[in-house]
Formats: structure tokens, C-alpha cells, sequence
């Protein structure tokens, strides 16, 4: 593993003009792409029968996107007294849920093991045996991060499925609900942790830092040479696998002692940060090494 030191504030300046703070998922294209991503990072490797699951998985989400039935959204009252207060609208911890989640589960998972091996198809009958209030309390306990608290094996499908609920409510919103929120590390629009950041390329954005959000796919614009987390600009590094060509890397801090993968586009314009994420733990695996700790979830790798 390689360990490069970041360029100290002032190096890097922002660019002229307006800087897109939000970004949200194309909600026609979202899942697809993530499932081709999958497909593609599958082929010849180690994590190769596990990535293409996770590509049916993004075909199941897919799918149920486009199916989703009317669920209640916070009426434009609510939502601009939110953004004058600084507070995300569809905050994942606090906001009642709709129904309309728990059939877009039922549906993922029903979908997702067709094809599946017999593990996955024991754990989808187990799931199917739960009732809606304990449905619910798992929901609440992967948004709480209490991940103990769930059977990992059920995980992927509940996640899964709140992540087409979240994304189906901000998409129907859209941009223009949503404001800045006093917590620049967390997502503005559900108050999740990021899976990743991004540095995207090509119009407006070109060399710009996004945080990419774990749970509704919503990316808002950080400044680089910047922790992630702390937000410190002192002691930043960044980690990445010997031998490849640099388009993930670990974004780590002295400070808080934390890290987060930060994905270059122009170095490879098809990566995905959910799917990347995961097809590059053996760099989460050398950062472990290290002693620092992850900032933000892979909701599809979570660990009791």
C-alpha cells in the first residue's frame, strides 16, 4: 500500500462560478448503472459470485423504483421551514416512515432470489416470516447503526429497499426542496453518512469533491484538502493498493484518526461508489492495519 500526503489549504483553490451544492440520483438510470457497474467489477474477481448477487440485487431496486407506489411526502410548509432552520427534510432517523417501504422490500427480495443460492433463498423465508412491526424495528436499527441488533444475513434486502424508498422521495421533490444544513458531513437531504466521495469530472462540477450519501444516493459538494468527517484540514493522507491505477483510495485523518474511499472519475468515469466500495475492501482491509477507522457505511457490508 502507497501513502501519499494531500496539498495543504490554499493549494487548491475552488473554481470560478457557481458550484452545484446538490447533486441528486437520475432516478430513471440509478440501479441500472449500479447493476452494470457490479457486473463489470465482477468478472475475474475474488468477490466475483458475491458482486454479481449484488448486481441482481441493483436489478430488484430497479425495478421496484419504477414500480413505487404514492407514499406521503412533507407538504412545501415542511419543507421550507426546513431548509430555513438548516435541517434535511427527509431525515432517515426521525421521519415516520411510509408502508410503501415494506412492499418495495418484499418485492426486492422476492426478486432478488429467484435465481439465488439456497443460503439466500433461506434467508429471504425468513424474512418473509417477519411481521411489519418487526420489519420496522430493523429499518430502525440499520438507520441507527445499531447493527447488532440484525440478522446480517437479512440486512442487504432491508437496506436495499429503504434506499428505493429514500430515493423515490427525494427524486419527487427534487433539488430545489432541499437547502445547506448545519452538518456539512452528513447528507443534507436524509442526515446519513456517506459511503464515499467522489471527485466528479466534465461540466460545472469538473474536479469537484462530492460526498456520496449511503442510503438515498444524494451527493453535496465538500471543498478537498478537507476530512471528511472532521473536518480538519490538517494531516490528511491518502492510501491506495499498489500496482493500480489510483481510482480509489482511502481519504485518511490524523486528527480524528478516521477514513473514507474518495473515487477519481477521470480516472475511471464508470465508477460507482456503492459498487466500488465494496469490490476494493481489500484497501478497507490494509487501512484496518493502520488503525484507522471507517467514517461511513457500506449499508451492504455491515458487521455486528
Amino acid at each position: 500500500m502507497t501513502a501519499s500526503t494531500i496539498l495543504q489549504p490554499g493549494q487548491i483553490e475552488p473554481p470560478a462560478g457557481d458550484i452545484p451544492f446538490l447533486l441528486l440520483p437520475a432516478r430513471d438510470s440509478f440501479f441500472k448503472e449500479r447493476a452494470a457497474r457490479f457486473r463489470q467489477l465482477a468478472a475475474n474477481h475474488k468477490m466475483g459470485d458475491f458482486l454479481e448477487f449484488m448486481a441482481g440485487l441493483a436489478d430488484a431496486q430497479h425495478a421496484a423504483l419504477a414500480h413505487f407506489p404514492q407514499a406521503s411526502l412533507p407538504d412545501s410548509s415542511r419543507l421550507a421551514l426546513s431548509r430555513e432552520h438548516g435541517m434535511p427534510a427527509l431525515a432517515a432517523r426521525s421521519r415516520a416512515r411510509d408502508p410503501a417501504w415494506r412492499k418495495a422490500l418484499r418485492d426486492i427480495a422476492e426478486a432478488a432470489s429467484a435465481h439465488a443460492p439456497q443460503a439466500v433463498r433461506e434467508a429471504v423465508a425468513r424474512l418473509g416470516a417477519l411481521d411489519d412491526a418487526s420489519l420496522e424495528k430493523f429499518a430502525d436499527a440499520i438507520l441507527d447503526g445499531r447493527f447488532h441488533d440484525t440478522d446480517l444475513a437479512l440486512s442487504p434486502f432491508v437496506a436495499a429497499a429503504l434506499q428505493v424508498y429514500w430515493l423515490h422521495m427525494s427524486t419527487t421533490l427534487g433539488a430545489a426542496a432541499f437547502g445547506r444544513t448545519d452538518l456539512d458531513n452528513l447528507c443534507p437531504v436524509c442526515a446519513s453518512s456517506p459511503v464515499a466521495s467522489i471527485v466528479r469530472i466534465g461540466g460545472a462540477e469538473q474536479g469537484l469533491r462530492y460526498l456520496h450519501c449511503s442510503l438515498c444516493g444524494a451527493e453535496w459538494h465538500m471543498v478537498r484538502a478537507k476530512c471528511s468527517n472532521c473536518e480538519s484540514t490538517r494531516g490528511i493522507a491518502y492510501y491506495a493498493i499498489e500496482g493500480g491505477k489510483g481510482a480509489v483510495k482511502a481519504e485518511a485523518c490524523e486528527e480524528c484518526g478516521s477514513y473514507l474511499k474518495i473515487l477519481y472519475l477521470d480516472k475511471d468515469p464508470l465508477l460507482d461508489p456503492t459498487a466500488d466500495d465494496l469490490a476494493s475492501l481489500a484497501l478497507d482491509i490494509l487501512m484496518d492495519e493502520t488503525g484507522m477507522q471507517r467514517s461511513g457505511p457500506n449499508l451492504f457490508l455491515l458487521s455486528a
